[in-house]
């Protein structure tokens, strides 16, 4: 059993490890032995943590270097530290906010590409557009992956003659706030099989939700967060407007907010539980919001594009 441990420790992840857990717990042990059933959780327990120290023995460690100290380099920061990896630098051009990344890592700070250490992965952590300029100026250690974190970048952006690749965190991130990479989404991509295998390991060890994507399925996995987290903030920030001069805080909206993300949630299927004047072809309401509206144009004509977008996906749903 130890060596196919180690034969599959690649597609290791927490998540998978507990629901296998569950599987020899209901299915192996009691099945073949004949254990009731508390007996058999003791002793799978032990073979599950004999199995996990195992996996952290031969699970490979890189020493990481993180370049850029933005919001995206932070998240990675602290997720890097609770694993076995070694961040050895974070680099940076802005030494206030590089230092404090590197602290957060556990890690030195570089200011100067060239006292730039080696290292085994390069974390490119910069805005699309600095991508390529950035990766070009850095001298990068031979045999090291490259990889930057960019939803709608491509590999070309990398240098050609070393590993290129992308992990790409699908998340909204700010800075100061504790991101748990464990839940989120990783979407890779990498320039050969060899640099995919090592690439997805690791992934893997900053979360089990890990999914190989290309550049075109990037594109519309960023789209969609752009949609679900740009917009709607900005939605956010629009009521938010408009609540202030009815002499209201914010806070008048949070439990509706709560619950709107709460049911698509659970639905799966956020049109179903779409509600509102549009969804109802209430053309009465919609025409007394519209004159709320006033003079705001740019209010107005969202307000009537997302109201028929409602309507056109209520239809939709129907056939």
């Amino acid at each position: 059993m130890y060596g196919v441990f180690l034969k599959r420790k690649n597609n290791f992840n927490e998540t998978n490890f507990l629901l296998n857990r569950n599987h020899i717990l209901q299915n192996f042990y009691g099945k073949r032995w004949g254990f009731d059933r508390r007996v058999r959780a003791i002793f799978v327990d032990y073979v599950v943590h004999f199995h996990f120290i195992c996996y952290l023995c031969v699970m490979k460690s890189y020493k990481v270097i993180i370049v850029g100290s933005g919001n995206v380099a932070e998240a990675f920061a602290r997720a890097l530290r609770t694993t076995s990896h070694q961040v050895v630098q974070v680099y940076a051009r802005n030494g206030e906010r590089g230092k404090y990344v590197a602290s957060l890592a556990g890690a030195e700070y570089c200011g100067c590409a060239a006292e730039l250490k080696a290292a085994e992965l390069y974390l490119i952590c910069v805005s699309d557009r600095a991508i390529a300029q950035v990766a070009a100026a850095l001298p990068f250690a031979k045999g090291a992956i490259v990889a930057h974190t960019a939803g709608c970048g491509t590999l070309e952006m990398l240098p050609e003659g070393v590993r290129r690749a992308i992990v790409y965190p699908f998340q909204t991130f700010s800075i100061g706030r504790v991101i748990n990479f464990r839940e989120i989404f990783l979407f890779v991509e990498a320039q050969d099989e060899a640099t995919y295998n090592e690439a997805e390991a690791f992934a893997k060890s900053l979360t089990g939700n890990v999914l190989p994507a290309d550049a075109a399925l990037r594109e519309k996995i960023h789209l969609t967060g752009v949609l679900t987290s740009n917009f709607v903030n900005n939605m956010y920030a629009t009521a938010a407007e408009l609540l202030a001069g009815a002499g209201l805080d914010f806070e008048v909206v949070a439990p509706l907010i709560a619950e709107t993300a709460a049911k698509a949630l659970d639905s799966r299927q956020p049109a179903q539980v779409q509600t509102g004047p549009a969804v109802r072809g209430d053309m009465q309401t919609l025409e007394r919001h519209r004159k709320l509206i006033g003079e705001n144009e740019v209010l107005r004509k969202m307000y009537d594009i997302i109201s028929e977008n409602i309507w056109r996906i209520r239809e939709t749903s129907k056939r």
